[in-house]
């Protein structure tokens, strides 16, 4: 069986997509290739777009590649195709824990972290500047590794 995440913003257009392209690399350098990584956001407003530039640009320097990136929406219904969801902020906790099936846990990423405080969110970068994207991109690897030492442990 496939084990499949997935990790969700607003817009799904800077935080979401860097955390999977960022959790992807990571999970593979893990030996976890296998587990199926993806994202999407709570609003419509970019589905079919590419992920912001400043994010791809941050990528990039990083040495990660988002190009393929195509902004989606979260729906009920991906709920029953994901065996964790994850999100980037209290916001979109709330807007999640509202759509999803009784007893459904969606949690937000930074709870991987292990020295992030408790309730810790990925801020949005959007209306900022690059120091706020760079600040993202350290958060998500620190969330990812955290993430991968987990899953190593439970699905091996």
């Amino acid at each position: 069986m496939t084990y499949r995440v997935c990790l969700v913003c607003m817009g799904n257009i800077c935080r979401s997509p860097m955390a999977e392209v960022v959790l992807r690399a990571t999970l593979a350098e893990n030996g976890l290739a296998g587990v199926v990584v993806e994202s999407a956001g709570t609003g419509d407003w970019h589905v079919g777009g590419p992920m912001d530039q400043r994010a791809a640009e941050t990528l990039a320097a990083g040495g990660y590649d988002g190009s393929a990136h195509r902004a989606r929406q979260f729906t009920r219904e991906w709920f029953d195709r994901f065996d964790l969801v994850l999100v980037m902020d209290s916001g979109n906790l709330r807007a999640l824990r509202t759509l999803a099936p009784a007893g459904r846990e969606v949690r937000l990423f930074r709870s991987y972290d292990p020295a992030a405080p408790a309730d810790a969110e990925v801020p949005d970068p959007y209306y900022g500047g690059q120091d706020g994207f760079d600040e993202v991109l350290r958060q998500v690897r620190a969330a990812s590794e955290g993430l991968a030492k987990q899953l190593a442990a439970e699905l091996r």
